[in-house]
């Protein structure tokens, strides 16, 4: 059964934070940005943690790329993170509380920076590079995945790590029920809840779980079709996750918060306009 996407009471509560709570009791969200010039992606991602309320964001990159993205960043935190083995010393932290790689990753960097942060056993987002770059052994991504990991395939992505589920969703053409039953049968190999973005949005967990968010008619955001918009989705439920979000509750209030920023933007937004949105999105919902 496909149940809709909706901001239920418990998760709207989730949102909101206690007057006498510190940052450090709104998680710690750490995501993995590229080399020179491919810094972008990672700092929508990393925004749109810190304005969905995680407490501390930091964007950790090449040493290369320090110098890029410190002109560009205030208040999400900076670290340089050359390698694997870094990664793995960054995250003996315990206050990292979730991580997000993928977005202008690399595929290189991607190959080396995905296995470290899975090492690590914290609620994972897996994006863009973090997905293609195991396009030709996906076997070694998903005997490493778990639960707690959330994956944000676009349509593309998702062919590259389910090439069959892929062509029957094609051959099913534009049924609900044919790309819910393929999403789940991904989750059920992968062994991790995967969310396949578009206009109606399948999120399915490992054991059967399914939800929809439909945004099409009176509840369409076509203008979410523009670069950069699915690093902000990413950096949203990262920050969801280190908030302590269970990864389905993460993935579904993600989507639904993206879209009705989308939808209060309207036509002309850009991606970076969308973790500027949220603020307004909460007000309205009285968080």
């Amino acid at each position: 059964m496909i149940r809709p996407i909706a901001l239920t009471e418990p998760v709207r509560a989730a949102l909101s934070k206690r007057v006498d709570a510190h940052k450090f009791d709104h998680g710690h969200a750490l995501v993995l940005g590229g080399g020179p010039g491919r810094g972008g992606a990672g700092r929508l991602a990393a925004r749109a943690a810190l304005r969905i309320g995680a407490g501390l964001v930091t964007l950790a990159v090449p040493p290369v790329a320090v110098a890029e993205n410190a002109a560009r960043l205030d208040a999400v935190m900076l670290a340089p993170v050359p390698d694997g083995y870094s990664l793995r010393g960054m995250l003996a932290d315990p206050r990292i509380s979730a991580v997000a790689l993928g977005p202008g990753l690399g595929l290189p960097r991607a190959r080396e920076m995905v296995p470290a942060a899975l090492w690590a056993k914290r609620p994972v987002v897996l994006d863009a590079d973090a997905l293609s770059a195991f396009e030709e052994d996906t076997e070694l991504l998903f005997g490493q995945l778990r639960p707690d990991c959330v994956l944000t395939p676009h349509m593309g992505e998702f062919a590259r790590l389910f090439p069959d589920l892929a062509a029957a969703i094609r051959a099913g053409g534009d049924a609900i029920a044919g790309r819910a039953d393929a999403v789940a049968a991904a989750a059920a190999r992968s062994g991790a809840v995967v969310l396949l973005k578009g206009a109606q949005t399948i999120v399915a967990t490992p054991d059967g779980d399914l939800a929809v968010n439909d945004a099409t008619g009176a509840q369409a955001s076509p203008w979410l079709a523009t670069a950069g918009a699915g690093d902000v989705l990413a950096g949203m439920i990262a920050g969801l996750l280190a908030r302590g979000f269970a990864p389905v509750d993460a993935a579904c209030a993600g989507v639904w918060l993206h879209a009705e920023a989308g939808r209060s933007l309207g036509p002309g937004l850009i991606a970076e306009d969308l973790p500027e949105a949220l603020p307004g999105v909460f007000r309205a919902l009285g968080i």
